[in-house]
């Protein structure tokens, strides 16, 4: 690859991974950064996979020194994750893909609302019992894997948003628990992409080294700061993901 392609995806996969390990969402920048450095799409993702996971494992070590991963919690989120992620993926042929896109455009301004409207994200209202606890997070783990397999971005942002607000997990737990659910699938869509070849493994992991750096200070951030900067976090990464399916939805009507 040459110097340019390091030179563009490199500062973009930093501020990715720091987005990422606040409010996820970071494959919203991170994706578009190697496509724009020159690499085709099924290369791009797969090298994005190199990167990303580093930065996820970055963000689960900060959160799990900070004591802020519910580990009896998280496990069966986590397979419940996969199980969901291997739904979505065989609903791809049967499901029009569209239809989610427009389904996300009218969601998305709904939820940017939500969460500008409340001033902290932390969970409100009565509280449940571990038990009903731990069924919510698993089932809400299964619907936004499921979503993750079949269409992907914003699955991190979904999980902390439906955590805090019907499981009544508190936010920082939540954020650091997507962080184990992500690392998951991201570690076997880089098996599978590594097997196959289809990956530019210098680069990945040269921009890999920036992920780092950008999780382990966005994740330093969130632990420190809390609510407020995982809200406006949220409502970027909110943002960014409606901009990209308006564009995406443009480009197929102009087509079509």
């Amino acid at each position: 690859m040459p110097l340019s392609a390091y030179l563009i995806a490199c500062p973009l996969v930093f501020l990715a991974g720091f987005i990422d390990s606040i409010a996820g969402g970071g494959g919203l920048v991170s994706l578009p950064a190697y496509l724009i450095a020159g690499l085709p799409m099924h290369i791009a993702i797969g090298t994005n996979k190199i990167s990303s996971t580093m930065g996820q494992l970055t963000a689960c070590y900060r959160f799990f020194r900070g004591k802020l991963i519910d580990i009896p919690l998280v496990i069966p989120c986590f397979i419940a994750s996969l199980a969901g992620s291997s739904i979505g993926s065989s609903l791809t042929a049967l499901v029009d893909e569209q239809i989610l896109r427009i389904l996300l455009l009218v969601m998305l301004p709904v939820t940017a609302f939500y969460v500008y409207r409340r001033k902290n994200l932390e969970p409100s209202g009565a509280p449940v019992s571990r038990r009903r606890q731990f069924v919510l997070a698993t089932v809400i783990s299964l619907i936004i894997g499921a979503y993750d397999g079949f269409f992907g971005p914003g699955t991190g942002t979904f999980l902390i948003l439906l955590w805090t607000g019907l499981a009544k997990i508190s936010l920082l737990t939540a954020s650091g628990n997507a962080k184990f659910v992500n690392l998951a699938s991201n570690i076997a869509a880089l098996t599978v992409f590594l097997l196959k070849g289809q990956t530019v493994i210098i680069l990945g992991l040269s921009a890999g080294v920036f992920s780092i750096a950008g999780s382990y200070l966005g994740s330093s951030l969130a632990i420190k700061k809390g609510s407020k900067v995982i809200r406006v976090m949220i409502l970027a990464v909110l943002g960014l993901l409606f901009v990209r399916l308006a564009l995406e939805f443009g480009a197929l009507l102009k087509t079509g």
